[in-house]
């Protein structure tokens, strides 16, 4: 498969009157289409300004940052950002909040919308397509958050701890619906989360981070079988040996 996110040598420096600080340096890594990688690192790593560069939401001060061969200059149509929080908006019906994408990026069409209920459909939420964010649980309002994403057709899917606003129970139903939707789509998906058994349980492959100024540490390619759920791979034989050396990685780092 070919290489749907690549980053060479990015690197990012915040500067102020004072001082200047050196958040990412030379970073390096690529994303294959449809898979599903994560990325891990220490406290205060920069994980969460990594998905605001590959979104384009910031520029890197040096380096390259390529979305299908092409330079991410700006915010990319074709990338979908899902949030910590589902920051739904309660004034809206769940079919509303659905569209927001389509609106803001001006393809709010009826091929597009039909597409939009469709999703809502499919993933078991058709009746509360009326409802209002306050009726659903916190579950099933980021199966909407996840849905919102999906809207717009994006290709790849930046997931910023979707999850950690969800009880422990919750959290893991929702990581395998999550799963499940975007694998079903066929979408590619980068993952921040501080839950080294998260990680496990959902990527394909997981990169841990230095410390700030963050870079590749270690790379880590996972070979469960690819018919497990995120559930049932917590209970396969390598997972607590997986868990283990990551561990040891971000606290040695």
């Amino acid at each position: 498969m070919d290489d749907i996110l690549k980053l060479q040598n990015v690197c990012l420096t915040y500067q102020s009157d004072l001082f200047e600080t050196e958040a990412v340096k030379d970073l390096s890594f690529s994303v294959k289409e449809k898979e599903f990688v994560s990325i891990i690192g220490p406290s205060g790593s920069g994980k969460t300004t990594i998905l605001s560069l590959i979104a384009g939401l910031m520029p890197a001060t040096r380096g390259e940052i390529l979305y299908k061969g092409k330079e991410i200059k700006k915010v990319c149509e074709n990338i979908g950002y899902m949030l910590q929080r589902d920051e739904l908006f309660s004034w809206r019906t769940i079919e509303k909040n659905v569209f927001l994408p389509l609106e803001i990026k001006k393809i709010n069409t009826e091929v597009n919308r039909s597409r939009a209920i469709e999703l809502i459909d499919k993933y078991g939420l058709k009746d509360f397509s009326k409802s209002y964010p306050s009726q659903l649980s916190g579950g099933m309002r980021q199966r909407v958050a996840l849905i919102r994403t999906l809207s717009s057709n994006p290709d790849l899917l930046l997931l910023d701890e979707p999850f950690s606003a969800l009880d422990s129970q919750t959290r893991l139903k929702v990581v395998n619906d999550v799963y499940d939707i975007i694998k079903r789509e066929g979408k590619t998906a980068v993952l921040v989360t501080h839950d080294i058994s998260e990680a496990i349980s959902l990527s394909d492959r997981i990169i841990v981070l230095t410390n700030r100024p963050a870079k590749v540490y270690k790379e880590h390619v996972l070979n469960f079988d690819k018919t497990l759920s995120p559930l049932k791979r917590r209970e396969e034989r390598g997972f607590s040996k997986t868990f283990n050396t990551l561990w040891r990685e971000l606290n040695n780092e």
